[in-house]
């Protein structure tokens, strides 16, 4: 793949994952999780999932160990709204950024702006 669709291809994951993480998906461990960043590799097989979780550390485990459980349930979405000829395994990690919670607040602001301009 090259760079640029693997840029777009990140970024639409990311749009997606942070769509059905956060508006549809019933389980409540999954509450506290914010999707940050995706890194897709060269062949399209991988995503790096880079993940905002709010709470303390066993809470943090406890989403951590749901977003994991819910990987295919995640990649069986992904397939069914995009599409891409192989959906990427997803490997998810926390954002040890330490401005986690203000780059949770832009993104969603962004998403929240985006999302407005296509419903008008």
């Amino acid at each position: 793949m090259d760079e640029r669709r693997t840029l777009r291809v990140s970024e639409a994951l990311r749009e997606e994952l942070t769509e059905i993480i956060g508006f549809e998906t019933e389980d409540p461990r999954l509450l506290a999780v914010d999707v940050t960043e995706v890194h897709v590799s060269q062949d399209g097989r991988h995503a790096n999932v880079r993940v905002g979780i709010r709470g303390n550390e066993k809470e943090q485990d406890v989403s951590l160990a749901a977003l994991e459980h819910a990987r295919g349930f995640l990649r069986h979405e992904l397939a069914s709204r995009l599409s891409l000829r192989h959906v990427p395994e997803l490997h998810f990690m926390r954002d040890k950024n330490q401005d986690v919670e203000n780059r949770i607040d832009f993104l969603l602001k962004r998403a929240k702006k985006s999302r407005a301009r296509t419903e008008n």
